[in-house]
């Protein structure tokens, strides 16, 4: 007689513990393609709204107007943050009554560097889970064919005449885990792989404008100080 080889009768006749290594692929695949997406919209956010302050930035607009503006948004980018962090710190410095320029300068940019690695921190999110289902759940598949398989071949010891057919069918439903093994890992690999180039991208991006926005703060320190030396 013919039997069903079709991947729900292979499931549903798998061993419960190949069935277990089956159900916690499916959930690590389902939770992937959820972090997937949840990065994919995540990072065009990060680009549009980093694209859209470097707009405004560059367009000549004074920097204490936009410093006033970005602080009161709740929705503005990493970028934009970092450059409330930078410009905040400045001012705190200057009222302060500090004149030297490496410790305004300095000040500044440390807290930019702060700034911009608590925000790489969060662009990074559920990155390192991407990468661990890509090189985990291969090796769960594995571990479910090679007991499926000893599953199968215990049980064929009982028997005195063994055929392909009836080797096959233990052999195909190890094979199985095998297969959601792979169809879990390639997805998060790939994906990995493309958000850590743009997220790079991204990390360089910021890198840049901390150090054009330093060169202008720099700029102002020394006008200021020329303008109070013609005094």
């Amino acid at each position: 007689m013919s039997q069903d080889f079709s991947i729900i009768q292979l499931v549903l006749h798998a061993s419960w513990v190949v069935q277990a290594v089956m159900l916690i692929l499916l959930c690590g695949s389902i939770a992937s393609w959820a972090a997937i997406f949840s990065k994919h919209f995540g990072l065009k956010k990060v680009r549009a709204s980093n694209e859209k302050f470097e707009q405004d930035f560059w367009s000549g607009a004074n920097l204490n107007t936009l410093y006033a503006q970005a602080a009161q948004k709740s929705d503005s980018g990493p970028m934009e943050r970092i450059f409330v962090a930078g410009l905040r710190e400045y001012q705190k410095l200057r009222e302060r009554r500090v004149t030297d320029n490496s410790a305004l300068l300095d000040g500044a940019r440390r807290a930019m560097r702060a700034s911009m690695q608590r925000e790489m921190d969060s662009v990074e999110s559920n990155l390192s889970f991407l990468a661990t289902v890509g090189s985990v759940s291969p090796y769960i598949g594995l571990f479910g064919t090679v007991w499926g398989i000893m599953h199968a071949f215990t049980g064929l010891a009982s028997m005195q005449q063994v055929t392909l057919a009836t080797v096959a069918p233990g052999i195909a439903e190890a094979l199985v885990a095998t297969a959601i093994g792979l169809f879990a890992a390639i997805p998060a690999v790939v994906a990995y792989n493309r958000f850590a180039r743009d997220i790079d991208r991204v990390a360089n991006a910021v890198e840049t404008f901390i150090e054009e926005f330093s060169n202008i703060l720099q700029r102002n320190i020394s006008g200021q100080q020329a303008t109070a030396q013609t005094r």
